[in-house]
C-alpha cells in the first residue's frame, strides 16, 4: 500500500508535490483551526457529516464562521449567507490574478484551482516566485490540496469530539494560524511603494467597521478594493 501511495504520489507534476510540502506549516495552524470551527459548528446543532460536508463545498475558513456565527446570533439563515459571500468577495479578485495560470487549461483544471484557490497558498504562490522559484498552477493546487484535506478532517473531528475538547480560543491556540499568515504576508514586502496601498486598504477597513452600521465583513471588501485600486493608479501613474 505505501509503494502505490509513493508511486502515485511521485507520478504527480512536481510543482504539486512542492506546494503539497511546502504549505505544510499553514496547514498545521488550519487544522487547530478547523478544530475550533468544528466545536463552534457542533455548538449550533451540525454534526459531523454535515460540519465536514461544509468544508469540502465551501471551503472558506473565515466565511464559513462568520456564517454560522451570524447563525449563533439569531440572524437568519438569508443573513448568514450573505455575510458569508461578502467576506469571500476577496477569492474573485484573487482568482482574477491568475488569468495566465488557468489560460487554456480544460475546464475542470479551472474549476478545480478556483476552488482550492485560498488565502494560504495564493499569498505562499507569490511568496516563492519573489524569491526566484517556479511557483505556477500545479504549485497552486498542490497547496490547496493539503489545506482542504486538513480543513474537513479537523473540522469534522472537531464537530465530532466537541463534548471532549477544550475551547481553543481561551489558550490562543486559534491565533496560531492568523500569526504564520501574516509572517507569510511579509515575504511580499517589495519596498516603501508596498506601504501606502497597505496603509489605505487598512484605514477604509477600520473606518468601515468603526462609522458605518454594516457587517465587519463588508469593511474587510472595501479595504481591499480601494488598497487593489490605490495599487494600480501607483503602478500606472
Amino acid at each position: 500500500m505505501s509503494d502505490d501511495f509513493h508511486k502515485a504520489l511521485m507520478s504527480l507534476p512536481e510543482e504539486f508535490r512542492r506546494g503539497l510540502r511546502d504549505i505544510t506549516p499553514l496547514s498545521l495552524g488550519v487544522a487547530v483551526y478547523g478544530l475550533a470551527f468544528g466545536l463552534l459548528a457542533a455548538s449550533q446543532g451540525m454534526n459531523t457529516l454535515t460540519t465536514g460536508l461544509m468544508g469540502a463545498l465551501v471551503f472558506a475558513g473565515s466565511a464559513q464562521i462568520v456564517a454560522v456565527e451570524r447563525l449563533a446570533a439569531d440572524a437568519g439563515a438569508i443573513l448568514a449567507v450573505v455575510a458569508g459571500l461578502a467576506l469571500n468577495l476577496r477569492i474573485v479578485l484573487m482568482t482574477a490574478s491568475l488569468r495566465s495560470e488557468l489560460s487554456g487549461r480544460p475546464l475542470w483544471q479551472i474549476q478545480l484551482g478556483v476552488h482550492l484557490t485560498s488565502d494560504e497558498n495564493w499569498v505562499l504562490m507569490h511568496a516563492t516566485r519573489n524569491k526566484g522559484e517556479a511557483a505556477g498552477y500545479w504549485y497552486l493546487v498542490g497547496g490547496g490540496t493539503s489545506l482542504i484535506v486538513v480543513w474537513i478532517i479537523s473540522t469534522a473531528l472537531g464537530a465530532a469530539f466537541a463534548q471532549s475538547l477544550p475551547d481553543l480560543s481561551e489558550s490562543g491556540m486559534d491565533f496560531a494560524f492568523t500569526a504564520a499568515f501574516i509572517l507569510l504576508l511579509t515575504s511580499l514586502w517589495k519596498g516603501r511603494r508596498s506601504f501606502p496601498p497597505l496603509a489605505v486598504s487598512a484605514m477604509i477597513a477600520a473606518s468601515c467597521a468603526w462609522l458605518l452600521p454594516l457587517d465587519p465583513s463588508w469593511g474587510l471588501i472595501v479595504g481591499a478594493l480601494a488598497g487593489a485600486g490605490f495599487a494600480g493608479m501607483q503602478h500606472h501613474g
